[in-house]
């Protein structure tokens, strides 16, 4: 025997299970033999709807089909089992009776019922079959049918995954894609709206069903069309199970060798129960027709002319009256609702009238929930500017907050009153809570930038009265420096604080926070005057050698020093040290609170002490003293210069100033010699026998002049150069010694002498000739050099040879060599 195509009535038309049938047909198909790879597949929908035709062409199938020119009548019954033909993996397939058919009557439904449940709860794929123009009707579409079903089957059988595959059978020129959302969209609210046990009271629909739809062109009309549609659905039956398939996600698969006895026991549980039974035909009608109604009125009311024009102008704006123009559109909808389902029974009409009801408010509640945004909006926006106002008008923070808020949180409850629809309680809550958040948010906000204008303020102020002050202070450097500073520090902050804490008053704010507000604005005039001393500390070795160079270059008038040889060089170099090393002890830490430190003794013994003892073992106690990096009884937050850059500094200190002292000394050595050379000069007269000389050849040579005066400006000018080298050899200083050294001198410094002289005479013909600025800045070098204070650092000094020690100067001057 052939198996594919075999066939066997499962059930008959009166409910009879045939169990010795599907027990030969297992045997005859080795279905057994299948473990679980197979899979069912049945059809359902209306009679005569070409359900048995559309498995034989898909399947291979040989069902009975209506012969249409006999009319059409009823040509299923019961429930058919047959195999599929070529198909893996082994598909079984079974033709129920259809539905809605005369020859059971409007009133026995029942076994529609039991088969379509059957069907769903042993199948992988059920195909529900049905005509292109039922789409969108009720009981055409088997709605009532699968709302019982849907509802029995939870309750009496564990989730399975099921494919419902809509077959769209004569389908017309309306897209697929607009007919597969409005079947999809149906399944859902069937699923939504059948009452479910409290195991699946949150179960979506996907957990017990797939759903995929297909269309078919007519058979009659298109047959060639509809077997190559037919062909291309049947592909996808192919290794249905596997994962991907229609039935690729199934669950609870009985064996194959367990089919039978399964589908035998499933099918006695569906005949036990006594839920499947229909309502009476008069509660079908009233369902049926108060639904259609409702949804007129819903469709009337979704195109009302007011409602549109409503909706499209609080999109933008608020609508006074919203409340009661929205609730007399309702009300209108609703009354014609009434008034046409009036005689229709009583639980059906108020069922669906509060459906619609639902339905209604569910289409008002965005522009409802719109308006109330724009309320809200509003009233925010008006209760800023309303607190700008009081706030530039000079009332107080808090109070102005407070009355703003009481205001326009009323104003807000009165205009979602102006909104509230009749219909419909909605709370409204939400919305004014996120209005108080949004007012407290403002609220914080201004607060928060009021206060840090007024901090910014108040620490701007104290910037200004400290920075300054701070600055000169240091400059000045004496032993009061740092108390000073706290003077100043402590009166400053005092002030600031005080109008701070005012200006807080006015912000309701709590005394722990007023409190560490005005600690943190005294710490920042702290900040300020401990920054400012780090910044004076960076540049301590400028102020130290200002400081030298202000001492030592000027006098007790302030005039600048001219080294006339009187003046006591050393004791004027220690003092200048001594101000300048009191600048560095005061630099060397802050000061701000009440403690002693021995850093300006430290320093000075290490750095001053001109002893014997201190002169003998110098390098030991500097050593010893500031070979740290941290003073005594001194933190190390406040210490600005530690001792060992103490002692960096006042080295390079003393190097950088060295000059300044050397170029003194060499001055007042030269002013010195100059001043005993030219003693020497004015007092020494010709010798006796030169005088002589000059009285016996005297009026040869006058003659000689007087004949040719050329030669008086030659002699002039052999004087001059006589005069000059006499001058620059110091020719008595020279034989003052005797005369051989003398001579020896003289002759290793006669011919650089002279070579000076002339780059001398050569300087002053280009100095001539130079402009006038050039020669004002030559002029005025050479009257610092007159001065004593030589303006080249590169000038001879060779002939006053200085050495200076740590605590003292030594010089010996030309004459003296």
């Amino acid at each position: 025997m052939d198996q594919d195509g075999y066939s066997v009535q499962l059930i008959d038309g009166d409910g009879a299970f045939n169990f010795t049938g599907i027990e030969h047909f297992t045997k005859i198909t080795k279905m057994g033999d299948c473990g679980l790879s197979y899979a069912v597949v049945s059809i359902m929908g209306p009679q005569s709807s070409g359900k048995s035709t559309l498995l034989n062409h898909l399947f291979g199938t040989d069902f009975r089909e209506m012969d249409a020119f006999r009319g059409r009548s009823q040509t299923t019954k019961g429930i058919w089992l047959a195999k599929c033909a070529k198909i893996e993996p082994f598909t079984v397939v079974m033709d129920l009776e259809g539905t809605d058919g005369r020859e059971r009557g409007e009133d026995d439904t029942t076994f529609e019922k039991q088969s379509a449940l059957f069907a769903l709860a042993v199948s992988d794929i059920v195909l529900i079959n049905m005509w292109c123009h039922d789409i969108g009707r009720e009981q055409a579409a088997n709605k009532p049918l699968l709302k019982t079903v849907f509802q029995v089957m939870m309750r009496l059988f564990s989730p399975r995954k099921t494919t419902l595959l809509f077959v769209i059978r004569d389908k017309t020129k309306t897209p697929l894609e607009n007919l597969e959302p409005v079947l999809r969209e149906d399944i859902q609210k069937i699923w939504d709206n059948v009452p479910k046990p409290e195991a699946h009271k949150d179960t979506p629909l996907s957990e017990f069903f797939n759903v995929e739809v297909v269309a078919l062109s007519s058979y009659e009309e298109k047959e060639e069309l509809f077997k190559e549609q037919v062909a291309t659905l049947r592909q996808r039956f192919y290794h249905s199970i596997a994962p991907g398939g229609l039935a690729g996600d199934r669950r609870g698969v009985v064996p194959a060798s367990g089919f039978s006895f399964s589908a035998q026991q499933i099918w006695k549980v569906i005949k036990d129960n006594k839920d499947l039974d229909l309502p009476a035909h008069k509660v079908m009608v009233a369902t049926v027709r108060c639904e259609e109604i409702a949804n007129e009125k819903f469709a009337c009311f979704s195109t009302d002319e007011d409602w549109l024009q409503l909706e499209e102008v609080v999109q933008h704006s608020i609508v006074p009256g919203f409340g009661k123009k929205v609730s007399a559109i309702l009300d209108k909808c609703l009354t014609g609702y009434d008034t046409e389902v009036f005689f229709f029974d009583e639980a059906v009409r108020t069922s669906k009238r509060q459906q619609l009801e639902s339905k209604l408010l569910h289409l008002v509640n965005p522009s409802y929930q719109t308006m109330l945004g724009h309320i809200r909006s509003k009233n925010l926006e008006d209760f800023k500017g309303s607190l700008d106002k009081a706030l530039e008008s000079g009332e107080g923070f808090a109070s102005a907050a407070l009355d703003c808020t009481k205001s326009f949180m009323k104003k807000f409850d009165k205009d979602c009153e102006d909104a509230t629809i009749e219909q419909v309680d909605w709370d409204t809550s939400k919305i004014r809570d996120k209005l108080r958040r949004d007012i407290d948010a403002h609220l914080a906000s201004v607060r928060s930038a009021k206060i840090s204008q007024l901090n910014a303020l108040y620490e701007g102020q104290l910037n200004k009265a400290l920075a300054e002050p701070v600055e000169a202070l240091l400059d000045a450097a004496a032993d009061d420096t740092w108390s000073s500073i706290k003077n100043l520090l402590q009166r400053e902050t005092e002030s600031a604080t005080s109008g701070f804490a005012s200006a807080l008053a006015t912000f309701d704010l709590d005394q722990a926070t007023m409190d560490k507000m005005i600690e943190r604005l005294k710490q920042y005039g702290r900040s300020v005057v401990e920054s400012k001393a780090r910044e004076e500390a960076g540049r301590v070795l400028i102020r130290m050698k200002d400081r030298f160079s202000t001492l030592f270059s000027r006098d007790e008038d302030s005039m600048p020093r001219i080294w006339t040889g009187k003046e006591d060089i050393k004791a004027i170099t220690k003092a200048a040290r001594s101000a300048s090393l009191k600048l560095l002890s005061v630099m060397a830490a802050t000061r701000l609170d009440d403690e002693s430190d021995k850093i300006a003794e430290t320093l000075s013994l290490a750095l001053m002490d001109t002893s014997n003892s201190a002169v003998k073992n110098r390098s030991i106690q500097t050593t010893d003293l500031l070979a740290s990096s941290s003073w005594q009884e001194v933190p190390a937050a406040t210490t600005l210069i530690t001792p060992v850059q103490c002692q960096n500094l006042w080295r390079q200190f003393k190097a950088e100033t060295e000059y300044t002292v050397t170029q003194a000394i060499s001055a007042q050595a030269r002013l010195t010699g100059y001043l005993e050379a030219n003693k020497r000069n004015n007092s020494v007269l010709p010798p006796p026998w030169a005088i002589a000389a000059m009285l016996v050849l005297g009026f040869n040579e006058f003659m000689t002049l007087l004949r040719n005066p050329l030669y008086l400006g030659v002699i002039f000018v052999v004087f001059l150069v006589g005069k000059a080298i006499w001058v620059q050899l110091d020719i008595p200083g020279e034989f003052r010694n005797g005369a051989l050294p003398g001579l020896l001198s003289l002759s290793t410094k006669f011919l650089p002498t002279v070579m000076n002289i002339l780059k001398k005479l050569a300087d002053e013909g280009q100095r001539a000739a130079a402009p006038p600025g050039q020669r004002k800045q030559e002029d005025d070098e050479s009257k610092a050099y007159r001065n004593g204070v030589p303006s080249n650092a590169t000038s001879d000094t060779s002939s006053s040879v200085t050495s200076s020690s740590d605590q003292g100067f030594e010089y010996t001057s030309p004459l003296t060599q």
